[in-house]
């Protein structure tokens, strides 16, 4: 594989991602002493059905993008890459609308019955209306991480996070103060004029990439095929998965009403995890998440040519790094979790919950570069039924626990949804690239230099 090139690209897109996630905490704590806890748990609700309805308009998109150009380079058919981009957009467009027109069209009785609160129904429309250019800059943003210069759409990325906030921060000004329904509505509309705006520079970037990389057009055998026999499997099983994390995250304000808490103090307590520890607990996360990115195409570009010990190798020498790095920002976050809670958000119980929350740092940073490394060795939908089971079971968890363990509850749910998965993960990952045998022989290389 291309290390050196892998390292450079993951460096780029590291500092592109530490710098957007800087912008974006900043930019929470604003958010957060604007609309309160209670005003960012609503539009966490908001955010969950949307979510859901971005899963359908992607499809599974992005991911095919990326494993049928990394086929097509692995291959040295590069002249493949317009036909293949030509059909991945077809599909983007059509799940793209659909997603569009059936958010739009029962925003109301989302908001009603599903959501359980009227005040998010105007947020469901206006977010509606990004979906068609959510799923066509996915995969622009597949073609970007397939051909090796993800740094363009990481710097389109890093503009449309600028573009968020200067909309959102215009559009709240324009919101009463103390009206939430208005409030959400405005954070909803500045990302939907985000989304646009990012579409657009995506689209300028892809059109003068492809000017200056053309090649001759090449008959690539069986694209719509291995396109749908990508991106079809990855979309059920992200259905699946998404509707019920969807329905796990509407259950917790319900469930903690069950078990005392008012509409308000339900939502807050809801926000105060969902929007304010977990940003903290994932800021650092920007190195293993490029990581997991950039690998797709690698391993799928190695796994195409048969390079078969040199997949084990680099997997192993990724996880071991993983555990070293994610166990470092663990013991930084339990040790400065007091001073992020006040200083960040002048709060006591954030910072308790920092400290609790980093014991689980370790599991979810492995389980991002795990993931990444299912997918790129074509492992996507066990890695989609890992998530499936994962999700499900913690809807049966939010059920049946929160009404009489509250927020204690849905801190153990956490635990052991992440716990579960990774330990999946790891086990399929070990099947397909001998990882264990391999450690096992690093290790007794150690020890002989010893």
């Amino acid at each position: 594989m291309r290390t050196r090139k892998l390292m450079r690209d993951t460096a780029l897109l590291t500092a592109s991602s530490l710098v957007m996630r800087l912008i974006g905490l900043i930019f929470q704590m604003w958010l957060v002493r604007r609309i309160g806890a209670v005003g960012v748990g609503l539009y966490g609700l908001v955010g969950s059905v949307s979510f859901l309805a971005a899963t359908f308009a992607i499809s599974g998109i992005r991911f095919a993008s990326t494993r049928l150009i990394s086929e097509e380079v692995g291959l040295g058919r590069e002249g493949g890459i317009g036909g293949a981009m030509l059909l991945c957009l077809s599909y983007s467009l059509l799940f793209g609308f659909a997603a569009c027109a059936i958010l739009f069209l029962c925003a109301e009785p989302i908001g009603f019955l599903w959501v359980g609160d009227a005040r998010t129904v105007m947020s469901l429309k206006i977010l509606s209306l990004s979906l068609p250019f959510i799923s066509l800059s996915s995969v622009m943003y597949g073609y970007f991480s397939a051909c090796g210069r993800i740094f363009k759409a990481a710097g389109v990325q890093l503009a449309e996070q600028l573009i968020r906030i200067a909309f959102v921060v215009v559009f709240l000004d324009l919101a009463p103060e103390n009206d939430m329904e208005r409030s959400c509505a405005a954070v909803a509309a500045g990302g939907t004029a985000a989304e646009i705006c990012s579409f657009l520079l995506m689209l300028l970037a892809f059109v003068f990439d492809r000017q200056k990389h053309r090649k001759e057009p090449e008959c690539s055998p069986r694209l719509p095929g291995r396109m749908l026999g990508i991106a079809l499997p990855l979309a059920l099983s992200a259905y699946a998965r998404t509707s019920l994390s969807t329905l796990e995250q509407l259950l917790v304000p319900r469930g903690l009403k069950k078990a005392g808490f008012s509409a308000n103090g339900a939502l807050a307590g809801y926000g105060t995890i969902q929007g304010m520890v977990l940003p903290i607990i994932l800021f650092p996360s920007c190195v293993i998440t490029a990581l997991a990115e950039l690998i797709v195409p690698e391993l799928t570009a190695a796994q195409v040519s048969n390079k078969k010990e040199e997949i084990s190798r680099v997997v192993s020498k990724l996880i071991m790094r993983s555990l070293a790095f994610s166990t470092f920002i663990a013991a930084m976050l339990f040790l400065l979790s007091d001073f992020l809670g006040g200083a960040i958000y002048k709060s006591e119980e954030a910072g308790g919950y920092i400290r609790l929350f980093s014991l689980l740092v370790p599991i979810i940073y492995m389980d991002m570069v795990t993931d990444g490394c299912l997918k790129g060795l074509g492992q996507q939908v066990w890695s989609m039924g890992f998530n499936i089971m994962d999700a499900f079971i913690g809807v049966l968890l939010v059920y049946l626990l929160l009404p009489r363990f509250a927020l204690e509850g849905y801190i153990a749910i956490l635990f052991f949804e992440e716990i579960f998965n990774f330990s999946l993960s790891i086990w399929r990952l070990s099947r397909v690239t001998n990882l264990r045998l391999h450690i096992r022989r690093g290790r007794e290389k150690s020890g002989e230099t010893a």
